[in-house]
């Protein structure tokens, strides 16, 4: 087409496709949730793909992201919700402050977000752990981008670079890498890169965009109270990790226990992200309801009135995905992935960069590690004495770098902080690429010892 060839036209309708999703965003201040669809539809259009198929794509795409992470954001908002109205959120926050300092309160966001996000997706540990920023960050006076952006990065590292997180455990199942010494190198390389695209890299970057959080939000997910009426910190705590419990519980049943085992098979479904969300939110109303001496019609409301906030963030975050979906339909990641094959380079080097570059393409971290690693894996076999286990790090490491419109995860960011496109650019998108460079600097300096 045009003197091109099909590949080459593809890359360069995908560009023009992103540059004019940005163009309507901030030029024309059309809102998100619209101008995805209208890029989704530009897309499949001057792609090639036929017109039932442009439709599928992103209604595969739109529901598939709804159809988890619509449930978990609206769970995890409730959940959320009844810890800040008890006063649960401002006891841990408290907590924190007096343990790290004012001064130092940024380094407690990011460890708490590292451990919180090991067994975690990343939207929940989010939705889990935004309310602790904006309480804190009124508390002490503190920029909301110095507290968030450490958060954001633990959460963000462990979810690249450590199983059980679903991309990392796809890959190594395609790489044929040992869990045990993935996970243990994995925990090496996340928690330094955490510590430096976190709370240094926040710190800088909150001198220049210090940030105003949502105040929809805040005031729905801010109270403070007089510390003889919080919730103690241990029940808190308790009714908060229990999410975090039950999934390590069914990481470690499928990893130990046999397919079909009675025990297994409970905690298989126990331990589902949802339902793990949902008992925490059950228990949720008696620690930080009943128990705190609060009816159940007032109750109601909150959790009625938590959801009015996120209704746009979700459609926001479903156009994203169909958004996504129309990306990988139509090519896109296949031809840059097999066009970065061709490079003569590390096998390291090549895992990181084949998922990097469909990470930018379809904007799924999940969708370039799992994909990337299938398009590696025949090289590697070529190649012999690689490590596996770092291969999958490199993968992980590159499915992180440069999150921007076609990533769900920006949006998500950019509306909970809210933040213009541009300074979501250069606070969570910045942020993003510095854990993905220094993860494979990390992995490359670790493959000269193991």
């Amino acid at each position: 087409m045009f003197g091109m060839s099909h590949e080459t036209f593809l890359l360069l309708d995908a560009v023009v496709t992103v540059i004019g999703l940005i163009v309507l965003i901030t030029k024309f201040k059309l809102h998100p949730f619209i101008a995805l669809i209208i890029a989704a539809a530009f897309l499949g259009l001057t792609s090639g793909m036929p017109i039932g198929t442009i439709i599928k794509a992103f209604q595969d795409g739109f529901g598939g992201v709804l159809g988890f992470v619509g449930i978990i954001l609206a769970l995890g908002t409730m959940l959320g919700k009844m810890m800040a109205e008890s006063g649960g959120a401002d006891q841990i926050a408290q907590t924190l402050i007096r343990a790290f300092g004012k001064d130092k309160v940024q380094w407690a966001m990011m460890f708490a977000a590292f451990l919180v996000g090991i067994p975690l997706f990343f939207e929940i540990g989010f939705v889990l752990l935004i309310p602790l920023v904006f309480i804190v960050a009124r508390r002490t006076g503190v920029s909301i981008i110095k507290i968030g952006i450490p958060l954001l990065a633990g959460l963000s590292a462990v979810h690249g670079l450590v199983p059980p997180h679903p991309g990392p455990l796809l890959a190594i199942g395609v790489f044929g890498a040992d869990i045990g010494k993935t996970i243990l190198y994995g925990l090496i390389v996340a928690l330094p890169t955490a510590i430096i695209a976190g709370p240094i890299f926040g710190t800088f970057i909150a001198k220049h965009i210090p940030g105003h959080p949502n105040q929809e939000l805040v005031d729905q997910l801010v109270r403070e109270s007089d510390s003889s009426e919080l919730p103690s910190f241990g029940i808190t705590l308790l009714t908060v990790l229990l999410p975090v419990f039950l999934m390590l519980l069914k990481t470690f049943a499928d990893v130990t226990l046999p397919d079909g085992n009675f025990f297994r098979t409970w905690m298989d479904m126990i331990g589902h992200p949802i339902s793990a969300l949902l008992l925490a939110l059950l228990l949720s109303l008696y620690t930080f309801g009943y128990k705190q001496g609060i009816g159940s019609s007032q109750m109601l409301k909150w959790l009625d009135a938590s959801l009015a906030p996120t209704a746009a963030i979700i459609l926001i975050i479903g156009a994203g995905g169909g958004f996504k979906q129309m990306l990988v339909t139509s090519g896109v990641g296949d031809v840059i992935g097999h066009m970065a094959v061709n490079a003569q380079i590390s096998p390291i080097l090549l895992a990181w960069l084949v998922a990097a570059v469909i990470r930018i393409a379809t904007g799924s971290a999940t969708v370039a590690t799992i994909t990337g690693a299938g398009i590696v894996v025949p090289v590697v076999g070529m190649i012999p004495g690689v490590n596996r286990e770092l291969l999958v790090l490199a993968t992980g490491a590159g499915s992180l770098i440069l999150s921007h419109v076609n990533d769900a995860g920006f949006w998500l960011v950019k509306q909970y902080f809210n933040m213009t496109v541009a300074e979501t650019f250069k606070t969570w998108t910045a942020m993003e690429t510095i854990l993905s460079v220094v993860a494979l600097g990390f992995i490359l300096l670790l493959s000269m010892f193991v």
